[in-house]
């Protein structure tokens, strides 16, 4: 992310436009948060964050103004040897001569919005926090299955995309195949969308590359969902010992977010689909606070202490 990307950005309308400073646009963000520079305009620098972007808005531009100029090139100078990411002007504003000069000179990008301070402050702040949060992109499949996005992984060619397609035809939606893009969004959840090439497509092999959308309409697909549940497709193993209660539940990690994760050996006879959607039903259910397999467990527990205790008294 960098100062050129705030120029061309067109979705949360920032409207920005370049004043001066065009040798530092490759100056690289890494902050969501901007600052009001206020004190730091008077050559008190204490608590200037060199990282952020820096707003001023009518206040500052007037206060730079009413200085004499050769104080207001002192106090700039100052602010200006710090390494700065960039000036961004509010309302359209003006800039004075000498800091057009200066920020030419020290390449620091001054930008002017014609948004008010405020509503740009929120603008920007929202766009910096969705552009800068971590992203990863894993192999597997991502489906909304009755509201809980099901991010299904798993070997190459244990039947990811199959599964996916019987869900979207019991009336289930997808999000991704194949390749999923992820992104970390704060506090701690996660949104999983497709690549713009493979969006609403999915590859089946033996019948090829097929448009969901094109298919069976717009209600089978979503263009991107909070991953709420990993199910992992596993070979079936007779030597293998599976979780046959699930009273403990496994997690997950992505980008340090712990998720649910659930490990379904795949072998000729078992309903994939079903399962699934049963694992999603079970989801919303342990959401809603009922843990079956940990309630039957102490039901189970509670009788056979009752017998224990029987068989003490005879």
């Amino acid at each position: 992310m960098t100062i050129n990307n705030l120029l061309t950005e067109t979705e949360y309308g920032l409207n920005l436009t370049l004043v001066a400073g065009s040798r530092g646009l490759d100056n690289k963000l890494t902050s969501p948060r901007i600052q009001k520079p206020g004190l730091a305009l008077t050559g008190y620098t204490e608590h200037l964050h060199p990282g952020r972007i820096q707003v001023l808005g009518n206040t500052e531009i007037s206060y730079l103004r009413q200085l004499p100029q050769d104080k207001a090139r002192e106090y700039l100078s100052i602010l200006c040897s710090f390494p700065l990411i960039a000036f961004i002007m509010t309302k359209g504003l003006e800039a004075p001569d000498f800091l057009k000069e200066i920020s030419e000179s020290a390449g620091i990008p001054l930008l002017v919005s014609p948004h008010q301070s405020s509503t740009f402050i929120s603008l920007i702040t929202k766009f910096l926090e969705e552009s800068l949060l971590p992203k990863t992109h894993l192999h597997g499949v991502l489906v909304d299955v009755l509201g809980v996005g099901v991010f299904l992984v798993g070997k190459s060619g244990i039947g990811k995309s199959e599964c996916a397609l019987d869900l979207i035809l019991k009336g289930n939606r997808l999000v991704a195949d194949d390749i999923v893009f992820i992104r970390k969004k704060m506090p701690a959840s996660l949104v999983g969308m497709a690549g713009e090439l493979l969006q609403y497509h999915m590859e089946i092999r033996g019948l090829g590359i097929i448009n969901i959308k094109d298919l069976f309409g717009v209600s089978s697909i979503r263009e991107k969902k909070i991953i709420d549940l990993v199910i992992e497709l596993v070979d079936w193993d007779a030597n293998h010992e599976y979780d046959r209660l699930g009273i403990d539940d496994a997690v997950y990690t992505i980008l340090d977010v712990d998720l649910p994760h659930l490990k379904i050996p795949v072998r000729p006879g078992r309903n994939l689909t079903s399962i699934i959607e049963v694992a999603a039903r079970n989801y919303l259910l342990k959401g809603m606070g009922y843990h079956s397999a940990r309630e039957f467990h102490e039901q189970l527990m509670s009788r056979l202490e009752v017998r224990h205790l029987g068989d003490e008294v005879e």
